[in-house]
């Protein structure tokens, strides 16, 4: 079969044959339909410090994507061949006591599919029946493969409840962009979206935004809180850029008691004006991944009954390329102005 690998350490991917994964006795195989490309995909073909020192290579990367049930293993009973699924890209222990609570999310030993082990960016990807989500068999399969981003922005945006709240995102990367189509959708009052590209915060305005601030024009929140004639700050943060002038803008703007969810990874360390996170009483959470599996009852639930957000989610899907083309949707990706890309595989 193709698949696109890391087959040394080093920068750079290869399109090569490779044998088919087996299907063990708890494992779903999956023919790949669509797969999406996600900022870790990017690190690890660049194989920047943080992928050397995470990857061993061959690795086949991709672990957001969409296809059908091809085998499934003999102890496995909740899955069928030829259902359609999404995957979780992270496989817990089950044993830790993050597991047995109940908190997968939580686990110490998670592994990464497309991280630490084979992934998707292949005909056949197998992975745990258990981390095998079964999706509407009409779903549209970009739609399908684009579940584990729109799960982490559904992590972060419903952190809190946000029903006639000030919403600021900081990053209009996909994720903010699906973030804002979210908050916009369980009820939020006022929504601001941050960003250094114009392309972007058209895609944030059209998902719901009230006002958008193009950082690379000097605009900043205060700014916003006056366009959108607020007094007293945003109530709730969804912090999706992982740059700290973005971090600095936002708490300067948060209202007193304000909550923020951090998801936006940075390259380096930075400062944090704790003063004013003390003082103003505003809570910081860190978000990664997805909660496993409330996570993904919410966003079925929301795109079953919602036609305005699955056109909003679907139309941060800018870029669909056939696998052989990889460079170019890798390309588009680095870019920093589109929405997300996706491999076809079928």
């Amino acid at each position: 079969m193709r698949a696109l690998r890391k087959v040394s350490a080093g920068p750079g991917l290869s399109l090569v044959e490779v044998p088919e994964p087996e299907c063990g006795p708890k494992d779903v195989k999956v023919r790949v339909l669509r797969a999406g490309l996600c900022g870790t995909d990017l690190h690890l073909e660049q194989w920047d410090e943080w992928a050397a020192a995470t990857v061993q290579a061959p690795l086949t990367l991709g672990h957001e994507f969409f296809g059908e049930v091809v085998e499934v293993g003999d102890d496995v009973d909740h899955v069928a061949v030829g259902d359609r699924v999404s995957g979780e890209g992270h496989i817990v222990c089950g044993t830790c006591r993050n597991c047995r609570a109940g908190r997968r999310h939580l686990c110490i030993n998670t592994v990464g599919v497309g991280v630490n082990r084979d992934g998707a960016f292949a005909d056949f990807v197998v992975i745990p029946a258990t981390n095998a989500w079964v999706q509407p068999a009409d779903l549209d399969p970009d739609l399908g493969a684009v579940f584990d981003p729109l799960g982490n922005a559904t992590h972060t945006a419903l952190q809190w409840p946000v029903v006639g709240e000030d919403v600021v995102v900081t990053g209009a990367g996909p994720i903010g962009v699906m973030a804002t189509a979210i908050v916009r959708h369980a009820g939020a009052r006022r929504i601001a979206v941050t960003d250094l590209s114009a392309e972007r915060l058209a895609l944030a305005r059209a998902a719901g935004a009230d006002h958008v601030v193009d950082v690379s024009r000097g605009e900043t929140l205060r700014d916003a809180q006056r366009a959108l004639g607020m007094a007293e700050g945003f109530d709730i943060g969804l912090e999706m850029s992982g740059a700290p002038p973005a971090v600095e803008d936002l708490l300067a703007n948060m209202n007193h008691g304000g909550r923020v969810a951090l998801l936006g990874l940075p390259t380096d360390r930075y400062a944090i004006d704790w003063g004013r996170v003390i003082t103003h009483m505003i809570t910081l959470r860190g978000i990664y991944g997805r909660e496993m599996f409330e996570t993904w009852y919410l966003m079925g639930s929301m795109l079953a009954t919602s036609a305005e957000l699955r056109a909003a989610v679907s139309s941060v899907i800018t870029g669909r390329y056939p696998a052989e083309q990889w460079e170019a949707a890798f390309a588009e990706t680095r870019s920093g102005h589109g929405g997300k890309v996706v491999l076809d595989w079928s």
